[in-house]
């Protein structure tokens, strides 16, 4: 948050893209930034920073993509708590616009330990009770892939396998997580699941779903924003995002929540014992 919170003050992001280590300079006033979402499963440093407050003071509109599974530490073993992470999502709430907090359930898990068969569905019905006492309106989710990355972490001595649900039996998650959640008047989204999606019967209430959602924002925050589609993200698998730029780097800012099934992050592979630290949201404008 203090690089971030520097950026802000500086008026622009220097951003290396990954790929080929070139740098570029990324606007990031208030007039030049319609929306900043922010991606996190630990929202503690922003909120203990005042951050939101500071920014919200400047002009500038928030969007939150909050990541809260159930209390499963041989997937995620330096989350915080679930109590927790519960409190993060009520200050959240109370402090900008539920509709402006989105909640991802995800991804669903299915593996094997030397103990027998699991998932990580165990505390869903109580965070979404707490999303809907707060207001939460969507809860986004999909399921676990397998990348090649995942596979070889897995193997090296973490007891666990994970386990390809078959499109009947994800199906059957995705209809009865929506049977938990419409009561409460939550809708259930999907992401990158257009296979699943394609099998589900008509009218189920299940909605693709986009990260960066143009509709969303321009709803909440009027126009000025692009929605045409990022063709940059997993569109053939259903990704719904509109155009943005990403500040955020694995490599310069590693996240040490060290999730099992983690795709994208380097530090899980570099340091996978680290003690939990601080973990750096992953902005985008």
């Amino acid at each position: 948050m203090p690089w971030f919170m520097n950026g802000i003050e500086e008026g622009e992001f220097e951003v290396e893209n990954p790929y080929n280590g070139c740098t570029n300079r990324v606007p990031a006033t208030p007039e030049a930034v319609h929306t900043i979402v922010f991606w996190s499963k630990d929202f503690g440093p922003f909120l203990r920073g005042g951050c939101g407050k500071d920014l919200t003071d400047r002009g500038y509109h928030l969007l939150f993509n909050f990541t809260i599974n159930s209390h499963c530490p041989d997937l995620e073993p330096h989350v915080p708590p679930l109590d927790q992470r519960l409190n993060q999502l009520a200050a959240l709430c109370r402090h900008f616009s539920p509709e402006a907090v989105l909640w991802r359930f995800d991804p669903v898990c299915f593996y094997e330990t030397p103990e027998g068969a699991r998932d990580n569905l165990g505390d869903f019905e109580r965070i979404a009770a707490t999303a809907s006492h707060f207001g939460v309106k969507r809860c986004v989710t999909s399921f676990l892939d397998l990348y090649t990355k995942i596979r070889r972490r897995v193997k090296n001595g973490t007891g666990i396998s994970f386990l390809t649900p078959s499109l009947e039996k994800q199906q059957e998650v995705l209809l009865l997580l929506q049977a938990k959640l419409n009561p409460l008047g939550i809708s259930l989204y999907t992401c990158c699941e257009n296979e699943v999606m394609e099998t589900l019967p008509p009218d189920t209430g299940i909605f693709p779903s986009a990260c960066i959602p143009g509709e969303l924002l321009t709803r909440l925050y009027g126009e000025g924003i692009s929605l045409r589609r990022d063709a940059g993200q997993r569109t053939a698998a259903g990704c719904g995002c509109t155009v943005s730029r990403d500040i955020g780097s694995y490599r310069a800012h590693p996240c040490h929540h060290s999730c099992l099934f983690c795709y994208a992050n380097p530090a899980i592979d570099q340091c996978p014992s680290s003690p939990a630290q601080k973990a750096s949201t992953g902005p985008r404008s």
